[in-house]
């Protein structure tokens, strides 16, 4: 008996005994984080794949927020994933749902300028202005709001609240020169009140010191002031605006004039008004010069697409904002050889 109180006394046998029952612990207490762990990933696992086919909830954005503590840039970043395949109804819907569960005024802010940029893709203009506007009222200074809503007034033809716009965006001290070039140009062009003549004046001022709007002032002559345009002609760089003349109506032409201008000319001998060249210094014309001076006509012509000098994006149709990245007055026209599919002279006007 006192053999055995011995044996149950040995410091040594109550180390063993420390140890052993921390061990089982720390083994039962691992297994079930291990447990743990591997519902929450089947779990998380089971949201992933319904967002994969495109079955992701609403309310499963603010599960994944609250519940597995997902970072909220992660969260964005998979709500994005909506606009970007231009499901824009969704990608609405979640950023209204995780507007009612976020209080950061921060991430607030961020969501705020998500829905809004998101409505303004999706044509819903004043929609776009409102969130816009909300966003102004505890963040002045916010230039991206400031932004969207320049060109959202500019699209709503509210020029007025442009210039607004263009005030408030001088304050915080961002460049904006080109843009109160622009925004005035518009303004000019299309205020219901002012005669022809009298904008024709204030374009041509305004086209004298500041040449990269040309194009809008040119399409403005050429539509309501054609004697104008012609008078002028030699003001005016061709080469940037090659398919406005490529497509305009036989009739509307001053070929007197057109006869002083060597690159009319040669584009006119290109297209076939005119027959007084055999070739041009430009490729594509003169391939065309070569064609129309053929036997046997060969049916061709020329296809115009547009790149954006900023974001090198291009287009079909020219803008006078990059659809894409918003740039003002930054397409530039290409033009290549393409065969004819029974072409009709159409203005663009």
């Amino acid at each position: 008996m006192d053999s055995l109180v011995l044996e149950y006394r040995d410091p040594l046998f109550g180390v063993i005994v420390f140890f052993g029952l921390i061990f089982i612990i720390s083994f039962l207490t691992y297994s079930f984080s291990l447990y743990k762990e591997k519902r929450a990933r089947k779990d998380y696992r089971r949201l992933l794949r319904r967002f994969e086919i495109g079955k992701l909830k609403e309310e499963d954005y603010v599960h994944l927020y609250k519940t597995y503590n997902l970072p909220f840039d992660s969260i964005i970043l998979l709500a994005s994933t909506f606009v970007h395949k231009g499901n824009y109804t969704k990608a609405i819907s979640v950023y209204l749902t995780l507007l009612e569960h976020v209080t950061d005024r921060v991430k607030k802010e961020e969501l705020l300028e998500l829905l809004g940029s998101t409505y303004f893709k999706s044509g819903f203009m004043q929609r776009a202005k409102e969130i816009f506007l909300r966003i102004l009222k505890f963040s002045p200074r916010n230039e991206k709001a400031l932004d969207y809503l320049l060109i959202i007034n500019e699209k709503l033809k509210d020029y007025q609240s442009a210039k607004d716009n263009i005030e408030c965006l001088e304050e915080i001290g961002a460049d904006i020169e080109k843009e109160k070039v622009y925004i005035e140009t518009l303004s000019i062009i299309n205020d219901p009140l002012e005669s022809f003549e009298k904008k024709s004046e204030k374009l041509y001022k305004i086209f004298q010191t500041n040449p990269e709007v040309q194009r809008l002032v040119a399409q403005f002559y050429l539509q309501f002031n054609k004697k104008f345009f012609w008078e002028h002609l030699n003001e005016f760089d061709f080469k940037k605006m090659v398919d406005l003349m490529w497509y305009l109506n036989f009739d509307d032409i001053d070929f007197d004039e057109v006869a002083k201008n060597d690159f009319l000319n040669e584009l006119y001998n290109a297209k076939g008004y005119l027959d007084t060249l055999n070739h041009s210094k430009d490729f594509v014309f003169d391939i065309l010069i070569a064609l129309n001076n053929h036997d046997h006509k060969i049916p061709a012509t020329i296809d115009f697409e547009f790149m954006c000098n900023s974001c090198k994006q291009i287009h079909p149709i020219y803008d006078s904002r990059c659809p894409h990245c918003h740039g003002i007055l930054t397409l530039e026209v290409k033009y290549n050889l393409v065969k004819s599919l029974n072409e009709t002279n159409q203005s663009l006007q």
